[in-house]
């Protein structure tokens, strides 16, 4: 390999820039009271032996769960007195639990560090990961790169660690780069200066010292310096120019201390195969001298492969130390290198001063970080607090603003309609993809398409709309691997050629190099990861419920360059993430948890789905218990249930609404003029207001299958029922129930024939919605299922939603309700529990809706959101507010027009937490929706609490619901 020679213009250059930067940089490991500082290390020094201030400058690697490798550590401790340790992998407890045995042991205290670059977790078990550099780099916001670099110092100080190996400094020019790849910011010095600049002041917030590695640059190698040694052609301008670049930046903003490389660099050292932490041209001339460092210099790990070439056994650390090293890290061998470096300087070889310079200053770096103070690390909070809510916010916002758009024709994403629309999902890649299969499902239905081969998944896609592709590559290390195989290359070209394809890429954006050709793909996002937040967000962004925001640090061909990466905006559908985003506290939502298992250990219900939402995101989403007692089926996401009387705020008052707006329908309509056959019925001049508000003097309910059963044996009447379908009998009720196809003109009949109360007061009445059933169906002529399919759940995606359960869903997934000893005689599932419902064939206006928790959420944020969702304009703000009013407040109504509103005394159906503007509605089954304006809340509590017995009242008696909306309000935080 030729190596070209800097001109002598330049060195005349690097000498002067050299000679400016050492007059400005200040030394990094100074503390504000230096006097104090020098005082102590002066001291601390002074009381050392030449064996104990040669030990000072040894850190000694540890894997704190190897009892064998302590066990060495103590030794050396005692007998060499080590200056410091370096902890690699274990648990966090364990290595606390020696870190204060060892610091005890030492006579000097110990300097802690860890190769943390993103995080504990790489090295702990059961501790929070920061996303790779390389995702960060996307990040645009510097704020929260600064915020990664303090969170994983927040961590390390707690955990009794003082150095952190981060910022990785090296920039990636070659994406076959085997050992840093993901560890890079990008591919260009800004990105990288800018990122690793906002990385290490983060790091200094937290009192934690930086490490930039590695010196003098390890971005553009094609080999693993950890099993060979690499080298670097650059001539020493590009080296000055790109390698350095970032090493001058930092250390003029403080940077605590730098790693050297393991790296062949002839253009700056002419002895051939002497890696750079043996070469003192580079430690001395370059990174003391010429750049002007004055901090701690670390040698990479002493017993990589190369290291030794030229050296005697026992002489590679001195010869480190020579070079300019101060801290030997990973020595191969302790004993003898500490006795080499004794025998070279009672030889003079190391002079007392250059003995001092390197002990003194990590004494100094001992002080900066308190040690002179060393407390025992508490263990017993330990876990928790290395794994804080903060944190897993802050790894939210880095995902989100991590994910790229990198193309977007035709700006398919976000996908915004999406009514009658078939979107299917295909995986590739070696790794798991449920997350980002089931987060899409939150939004729309989408189907798990696969074949055993690619002429069968072709023609199992020629039926959909859009084909999202997610390419998913293990997350568990930065060097895994990342490339399609040959034949997904195929696949993905032939399903690009014959469908509109969302290419989702969970893994470092290199893998798109091998794509021969992306003219075929709509749409490519890389998620960079294939962690479980960045395929959640990688699916909100699909449907515009997250903004896309990141650009790419690297380049992908001539296609999409350093800095590709579109914006968009949402749509306003729910996204999902962690409750302190929008100001909420995790710990204390977690008494739901309590209530819920006191719940179900009571025998209230045996199961429930509870969702909460907040500034448009659901922060709380759990399901507990099972569908029965007997413990068969557990409740999950996807798990349908009765929601009873909520049918009236979600199916049949939406539509309502709408006709008001339309100017069909008005607050005036009176029953008479919504059926004019009925003319002359005491119900005539009831206004539409009046019977939404419970204000109109109707009857609360009216069993009308009383009239049906023989009321001695309790057995059906054969006037009504068959147990086959016929003309005449064409109603199911349930199973081999069905009941006369009049039975519908028989119920208006028997209301409008029923007597008025005398007083007008507040009276809750089922009744108000039978007949807007049949209003409403022969206004459109259409049944109320299709109608609200139609107009309400196609648009909203709210696919878990609607009348009839049984004609979409498996019989398993719908959790029963009622075992029906009284009327129909067998266990409700997947049949309306309520009885006026099902004599309507299951579709009713006040009952007869099954959903789950998910996508009730969907139409009361709709509510939130002044009628929109998802670009869909449902309903005008001012007609919600319209009909979320308290008309009757001073006659002791709470009620809105159809809504329920908060309770104007003690009690009501909130926890009296909610604010006046809010509004819901409850069923009889043991489920609840709320929504609050004001907080921008919303609330769901689904349950099946009446199975099997609906006399079963605990749940409304203990009131659980109220209980936990009171524990959702006290989790407000700002």
């Amino acid at each position: 390999m030729k190596v070209r020679k800097a001109p002598n213009f330049l060195f005349f250059f690097g000498l002067l820039f050299s000679i400016s930067l050492q007059a400005q940089v200040m030394d990094p490991l100074q503390t504000s009271d230096a006097t104090a500082q020098q005082k102590w290390v002066d001291s601390v020094y002074n009381s050392l032996s030449l064996e104990e201030r040669i030990g000072q400058l040894y850190m000694a690697s540890i894997w704190s769960q190897n009892d064998r490798e302590a066990d060495s550590v103590r030794k050396w401790i005692d007998k060499y007195h080590i200056g410091g340790l370096i902890f690699s992998k274990g648990g966090p407890v364990k290595q606390a639990k020696l870190t204060n045995e060892f610091q005890q042991k030492s006579k000097v205290p110990l300097l802690v560090g860890m190769d943390a670059e993103w995080g504990l977790a790489m090295r702990l078990d059961s501790t929070f990961a920061i996303p790779w550099n390389m995702t960060l780099g996307a990040v645009q916001d510097d704020q929260l790169v600064r915020q990664a670099g303090a969170a994983i110092s927040r961590h390390a100080r707690r955990l009794g660690v003082h150095f952190n190996f981060a910022p990785v400094v090296d920039i990636n020019t070659n994406p076959d780069n085997p050992i840093i790849g993901n560890r890079s910011f990008g591919e260009t010095r800004e990105i990288v200066t800018k990122k690793a600049l906002a990385f290490m002041v983060g790091m200094h917030q937290e009192k934690v010292l930086s490490t930039a590695k590695h010196f003098p640059g390890h971005g553009d190698t094609e080999s693993d310096s950890h099993k060979t040694l690499p080298s670097i052609g650059f001539d020493r301008e590009r080296i000055d120019t790109i390698e350095l670049y970032p090493y001058k930046k930092l250390i003029s903003a403080g940077l605590s201390s730098v790693m050297v490389a393991h790296l062949d660099v002839p253009a700056l050292e002419e002895r051939r195969g002497l890696p750079a932490s043996l070469s003192k041209d580079i430690i001395t001339g370059i990174l003391k001298k010429n750049m002007g460092f004055q901090g701690l210099i670390f040698t990479d790990a002493l017993g990589m492969k190369g290291v030794s070439r030229d050296n005697k056994p026992g002489e590679v650390d001195l010869n480190a130390f020579l070079a300019g090293n101060d801290v030997l890290l990973m020595s191969e061998d302790i004993a003898k290198s500490s006795a080499n470096l004794v025998e070279a300087y009672n030889n003079g070889i190391i002079t007392e001063d250059r003995l001092a310079l390197s002990v003194k200053k990590i004494l100094r770096a001992k002080f900066k970080v308190g040690l002179q103070h060393f407390k025992p690390i508490e263990t017993e909070s330990l876990v928790h607090d290395l794994n804080m809510p903060r944190d897993f916010a802050l790894n939210e916002n880095l995902f989100q603003s991590a994910i790229t758009l990198v193309k977007n024709n035709k700006a398919i994403v976000p996908i915004k309609k999406i009514t009658n629309k078939k979107i299917a999902y295909v995986n590739l890649g070696n790794d798991d993809g449920s997350v980002f299969l089931n987060e899409l499902k939150k939004y729309t239905k989408v189907d798990w398409v696969k074949s055993a081969s690619l002429s069968g998944l072709l023609e199992k896609l020629k039926s959909y709309d859009e084909v999202v592709v997610g390419f998913h590559k293990p997350d568990n290390s930065p060097w895994a691997s990342y490339k399609f195989s040959s034949q997904e290359l195929v696949w993905l070209h032939e399903i690009a050629r014959e469908n509109r394809v969302i290419l989702s890429v969970f893994t470092k954006p290199y893998a798109l190099l091998d794509v021969k050709s992306f003219s075929n793909i709509e749409s490519i996002i890389v998620g960079y990861q294939n962690h479980t937040m960045a395929q959640q967000k990688v699916a909100q962004l699909i449907f515009g419920a997250t903004e896309a925001k990141g650009k790419l640090p690297v380049s992908i061909r001539n296609e999409f360059p350093v800095g590709t990466g579109f914006q968009t905006k949402t749509v306003n559908r729910l996204a999902y993430g962690i409750p302190e985003n929008v100001g909420m506290n995790s710990e204390k939502l977690q008494e739901i948890d309590s209530i819920m298992k006191v719940a179900i250990d009571e025998k209230m219900t045996p199961g429930a789905q509870i969702i909460v939402a907040r500034r448009g995101k659901v922060i709380f989403q759990k399901n507990y218990g099972y569908q029965t007692y007997e413990k068969d089926i557990p409740v999950t996401d996807t798990t349908i249930y009765d929601l009873a009387s909520m049918t009236k705020i979600l199916a049949t008052l939406p539509i309502v609404m709408q006709l008001d707006e339309e100017g069909v329908l008005s607050f005036d309509t009176t029953i008479g003029e919504m059926f004019p056959e009925y003319s002359n019925s005491n119900k005539k001049n009831i206004r539409l207001q009046d019977m939404l508000m419970h204000y109109a003097r109707l009857s609360p309910w009216i069993p009308f299958y009383i009239s049906t059963i023989d009321r001695k044996t309790n057995t059906l009447l054969p006037d009504y029922y068959q147990e086959s379908a016929s003309a005449d009998f064409n109603t199911q009720v349930a199973i081999n129930m069905f009941i006369r196809k009049d039975i519908g003109d028989t119920i208006v009949k028997t209301i409008m024939d029923s007597d008025l109360r005398k007083k007008r007061e507040y009276l809750y009445s089922d009744l108000p919605y039978y007949l807007l059933k049949y209003y409403l169906e022969r206004h459109f002529q259409a049944s109320l299922q299709s109608l609200t399919q139609q107009r309400l759940y196609q648009k909203l995606g709210a696919n878990n939603t609607g009348y009839l359960p049984l004609t979409k869903f498996d019989t398993l997934q719908i959790a029963p309700t009622e075992d029906d000893k009284l009327w129909r005689h067998q266990l409700v599932r997947g049949f309306v529990h309520d009885q006026g419902a099902a004599m309507q064939g299951g579709i009713g206006g006040h009952a007869g809706l099954f959903s789950n928790a998910n996508d009730v959420a969907k139409i009361m944020q709709m509510y939130l959101d002044g009628g929109a969702y998802g670009g869909e304009k449902l309903l005008k703000p001012e007609t919600i507010e319209k009909y979320n009013t308290c008309y009757y407040c001073e006659q002791h109504v709470r009620r809105g027009v159809g809504f329920d509103k908060p309770q104007l005394g003690e009690a009501g159906p909130t926890c009296n937490c909610a604010s006046k503007s809010s509004f819901g509605h409850s069923g009889f089954t043991g489920t609840f929706t709320w929504a609050d304006p004001e907080e921008e809340i919303v609330y769901v509590f689904l349950s099946n609490r009446v199975y099997p017995d609906s006399n079963n009242r605990k749940l409304i008696r203990e009131d659980i619901r109220s209980n936990i909306q009171q524990v959702i309000y006290d989790a407000i935080e700002n």
